[in-house]
């Protein structure tokens, strides 16, 4: 045998390359001539020579294939089977031009090239697309009826299987494949397509949800998917078998599953949450599909969709598909396929391999640079507060991946010591002497920083101040709350507010908020200290949904207790768990890479559900914590002295709630 492929280095015609190898004869490869190392890279997967795989210098654009005159000479007469499988794939497309250019024109003119050579037999690569949105049951034999073939791609591949019909001259056979996806034994594929737009969206589910979860999704209608194994193996038989010209073949599954049951499948293969309750999306089919489509294609509606889909990874047109209206009657292909052990497996047995090997090789989060030296790289990162503590030990990691921080705080004796001991472990950083409790100062410094190093790319507001005292001792202390607001909230804001106009032009920046555990479990004693922090997290939650479209992210990290110099006059902490400021920095660390609206302990997360869902139960711990732990003596004007010993308890409480200030 001597066969002629085009697009036998894609992902299907690779397989179907493999199984016609276990034959003998020769395959020649239809390859533009730049592309020559795909063809070497085959020859090496299959363990063959430039004998078994012969390349074919031309292109699909070009008239005749660009085949030149001796190359027709050659192999006229010699070519026992033409495979036609080249062609455009990407339902995200709407390039009709480029659609009918490649599948439609590049099929007439492999048609006429197959003629000149005289091939025994042509064999079309085509789809089930052709049928476009028919209907109800789509026979094999079926051509003319197919309905709403609006889609470039429908179309195109309806066309194109015309070509095939009308003018091909050789004996001709046509192959409809379903959703192709990678091989059942093994998961490989090499692009992410259908189904696997939605792996992504489950992998968010499974972040955010336990397995056992119940979630609400949606039935959908039923989705024809078949792994490429089955494909390859069943062209290959029905190539090779007598008697079969002039017919399509429907290479489907039988028995395909419906969208919701797709999801379950593979949310189980990545053990995650799986959708048990669906509604049947043909409930949606009692709005007029005008008035629906209209309500979908408002500005407002559309974006935020479009938002959606951005953030889970899944692309608009995907989505028209999960209520696709075609069953195809695969009877005949079946048929001719039995007694050969050829049969489409389950997606069910399968679905396991293809999660796997999508996350193994094809999740984009694996190729993306997670490390803190990508993430500092050429970046101008101003971190407040920064001569002691989380600051401190924040800016020696940053200049440690090779960053160059930023570091500002009130005393400079104590800026020159941490630049003295980043200069020491091999790296730089630059020092600003700031008061950020004064505006004047905060402007001071941006404008400086902006004028030495031309703009602020990170903004890690962590200079604070907290106050440890009961509401009872501060009924005469209003400057506390003032003085927390001041530095908190009042200079944090300065400050973005001085960098945003900057970060906005270039559609690019990104702020960094220390808050505390206190905002999510409302610990006592700490109302000055955190509603402060709670202020700074309203305001950046609603300049977020300002500057979405900016590419500016706002990350708050509702730090738990870290033992700072800030904590050091409370004494009794000395008994309790605590961070240390380098696990602290770790948590900026990551807010740098990850970039993740907010950043929180587990037990921090608990105490806001808690609190949400259980309100005076919560109040009731937190009022036994309050009465629990040692207070302010009321006779010290200083919050730092004359507190007493926690008790046992105390200390025990604390440890079950680590992290939480009380």
């Amino acid at each position: 045998m001597a066969y002629f492929v085009t697009g036998g280095t894609g992902f299907i015609g690779s397989n179907l390359v493999e199984r016609l190898l276990r034959r003998k004869g020769v395959i020649y490869l239809l390859v533009r001539k730049e592309s020559e190392e795909k063809v070497e890279a085959l020859r090496a997967r299959f363990g063959v020579n430039s004998k078994r795989i012969v390349s074919v210098y031309g292109d699909l654009s070009e008239p005749k294939l660009g085949l030149r005159k001796e190359q027709f000479t050659k192999l006229k007469g010699q070519i026992d089977h033409f495979f036609h499988l080249a062609a455009f794939y990407n339902l995200m497309s709407e390039d009709e031009n480029l659609e009918n250019q490649v599948n439609v024109q590049g099929t007439r003119r492999a048609v006429e090239v197959a003629g000149a050579l005289q091939a025994k037999c042509f064999h079309q690569m085509s789809s089930i697309a052709v049928a476009g949105e028919f209907r109800g049951y789509w026979r094999e034999d079926m051509f003319k009826e197919a309905e709403g073939l609006r889609h470039p791609y429908f179309r195109a591949k309806h066309d194109a299987e015309g070509i095939v019909r009308r003018e091909c001259s050789v004996p001709w056979r046509i192959y409809r494949p379903g959703i192709v996806v990678g091989h059942s034994k093994t998961g490989e594929i090499n692009k992410v397509d259908g189904p696997y737009y939605f792996f992504r969206f489950i992998q968010k589910v499974r972040k955010v949800f336990p397995a056992w979860v119940p979630l609400i999704g949606l039935e959908g209608g039923r989705i024809n998917i078949v792994p490429v194994d089955y494909v390859v193996d069943a062209i290959d038989h029905l190539a090779h078998k007598r008697g079969l010209n002039k017919r399509s073949f429907h290479i489907t599954d039988p028995e395909p599953f419906r969208a919701g049951e797709i999801l379950n499948l593979f949310a189980k293969a990545a053990h995650a949450p799986q959708f048990a309750m669906r509604i049947d999306s043909r409930m949606f089919d009692i709005i007029p599909k005008g008035i629906l489509d209209g309500v979908l294609e408002l500005p407002p509606i559309r974006r935020i969709a479009d938002t959606f889909l951005k953030d889970i990874g899944i692309p608009r047109e995907a989505l028209r598909y999960l209520n696709y209206p075609t069953r195809f009657d695969c009877r005949d292909t079946i048929k001719e396929l039995e007694g050969t052990g050829i049969v489409c497996p389950r997606l069910s047995d399968y679905a396991p391999m293809l999660w796997d090997y999508w996350q193994r090789h094809l999740d984009p989060d694996l190729h993306r640079d997670r490390t803190l030296a990508g993430a500092v790289k050429d970046k101008v990162i101003l971190i407040t507060g920064a001569s002691s503590g989380i600051g401190r030990a924040a800016a020696v990691k940053i200049a440690a991946a090779g960053g160059t921080p930023i570091i500002a705080s009130r005393s400079l004796e104590k800026l020159r010591d941490a630049q003295q001991e980043i200069e020491s472990l091999g790296g730089k950083a630059h020092i600003y002497q700031a008061d950020i409790s004064d505006m004047e100062s905060c402007d001071q410094l941006i404008d400086q920083i902006l004028r030495d190093h031309g703009r602020v790319d990170i903004l890690v507001n962590n200079a604070g101040r907290s106050i440890r005292r009961s509401i009872r001792q501060s009924y005469d202390r209003f400057h506390d709350f003032e003085r927390t607001m001041q530095l908190n909230y009042f200079g944090a804001v300065r400050l973005i507010l001085k960098v945003l106009p900057g970060m906005t032009e270039r559609k690019c920046g990104h702020i960094i908020n220390i808050s505390t555990i206190g905002v999510l479990a409302n610990s006592p004693r700490f109302s000055a200290y955190t509603s402060s922090k709670s202020a700074l997290d309203t305001f950046s939650r609603c300049v977020q949904a300002e500057l979405l479209d900016k590419d500016i992210k706002f990350t708050t990290i509702n730090m738990p207790l870290v033992r700072t110099p800030m904590i050091s006059p409370t004494s009794f902490y000395e008994h309790v768990p605590a961070l240390s400021s380098e696990e602290a920095a770790d948590m900026v660390c990551e807010a740098i890479v990850e970039q993740p609206k907010r950043i929180a302990t587990r037990l921090g997360i608990f105490a806001q559900v808690m609190t949400t869902l259980f309100p005076n139960l919560a109040d009731v711990i937190l009022n036994t914590a309050y009465k629990m732990f040692p207070d302010t003596d009321p006779a010290k004007q200083d919050e730092t002295a004359g507190q007493a010993e926690p008790s046992s308890e105390a200390v025990v409480f604390a440890a079950i709630m680590r992290g939480i200030y009380w």
